[in-house]
């Protein structure tokens, strides 16, 4: 990508609705345009939180799908400048954005913030991802409520494209890194498997003085030195990550420690041999309400994942941690005897609350 002072932007001007957002049952919403000026196709999801969108849009996770974020005003606070500091990056939490295309109520095309280099629709346009408004989001959040999620596109000046389904291919593949990264900041090393991690899992362990190394989603790591094991969070369905499944499975026989996210938790309970399954339309907000097991603390937190961990058939050895207050699914998983954790939220929050950071402080205190 060209830097960004050499980009030539089109002023992003409000105009006649010349897009459409258009669902697989033949639903379609108008809107205008303010992002690239192309068409995509991808899963429809909705995301109920208030800001954030940044750290959001370049999730890993999200690989895949169209956001639609429900908060009515978007991009009144701009987009802050690209940096990176120690091979991380400072203010997002992955090197672009992630999402395929973005749908939102209203765009503010000013925008005001002492950090903000640059709008959202020039950030969109800068990276090829389309984006539309002037869409009822709530009308649309409703409908995938009651119906569930969605394939869907949106389509730019009549450019139509084929509907795709990005859940038959193993999407974490797409998102890991490519060859290992160090970072050094201490004695004790955790192997992070790479499925789409945001950085700031990283920043939340060297901030421990744990150094990491980040491995791709089928890197064999196992017989190199280290003292735990950490499974990210990622884009999918995490039946189609069968290489990292079996992984794993093998890493199981270390018994060294093993500290699942998100996604993670999904993966951990498969290759324990328990099952998983789709929502109807996820959990992807930033005040999820969550009871840890056995008592009566309830923690908010951070989430964004469309797949669950069935905790009805979790294997004897293992039991449920922690279980979401609002419907009662799975929100983490613990082995009875082994240091083998996971949880479905994310404790290193960016964006959202940081309630359960102290989890990184467990997985520390096992290494």
């Amino acid at each position: 990508m060209l830097p960004v002072k050499k980009l030539i932007f089109k002023k992003l001007l409000p105009k006649e609705k010349n897009s459409k957002l258009i669902l697989e049952d033949g639903t379609e919403y108008a809107g205008i345009s303010f992002g690239a000026e192309r068409s995509i196709s991808g899963e429809v999801v909705f995301n109920t939180g208030m800001v954030g969108y940044p750290e959001s849009l370049t999730d890993p996770s999200y690989y895949g799908q169209i956001l639609t974020l429900t908060y009515p005003l978007v991009g009144n606070y701009g987009v802050p400048k690209k940096q990176k500091k120690e091979k991380l990056n400072v203010n997002f939490e992955s090197s672009s954005i992630k999402v395929r295309g973005l749908v939102v109520a209203d765009y503010s095309h000013n925008f005001s913030h002492y950090a903000a280099a640059w709008s959202l629709g020039q950030w969109l346009q800068a990276e090829g991802v389309p984006g539309i408004y002037g869409i009822d989001t709530r009308a649309l959040t409703k409908k995938l409520r009651k119906s569930g999620v969605m394939l869907g596109k949106i389509v730019v000046a009549g450019k139509n494209v084929k509907i795709n389904n990005p859940s038959k291919l193993n999407l974490s593949k797409e998102v890991s890194a490519k060859k290992p990264i160090f970072y050094r900041a201490g004695r004790k090393k955790v192997v992070l498997l790479d499925l789409g991690a945001k950085d700031n899992i990283v920043r939340s362990l060297i901030s421990r003085g744990i150094s990491v190394a980040r491995v791709p989603y089928n890197y064999d790591f196992i017989s190199e030195e280290h003292d735990g094991l950490l499974i990210s969070n990622g884009p999918g369905d995490p039946k189609q990550a069968k290489e990292t499944i079996a992984l794993v499975k093998k890493y199981f026989k270390t018994g060294k420690p093993i500290f699942g996210i998100c996604f993670g938790n999904q993966l951990l309970a498969l290759a324990a041999g328990g099952e998983t399954y789709k929502l109807k339309y996820g959990h992807r907000s930033q005040n999820q309400p969550c009871v840890m097991q056995g008592t009566k603390r309830c923690y908010i937190t951070s989430q964004n994942h469309g797949y669950a961990v069935n905790q009805k058939k979790l294997p004897r050895d293992w039991q449920e941690w922690f279980y979401n207050l609002n419907d009662k699914t799975n929100e983490g998983i613990k082995h009875k005897k082994k240091p083998w954790m996971s949880v479905q939220f994310h404790p290193e929050a960016k964006p959202g609350p940081s309630d359960t950071d102290f989890l990184f402080d467990d997985f520390v205190k096992l290494l």
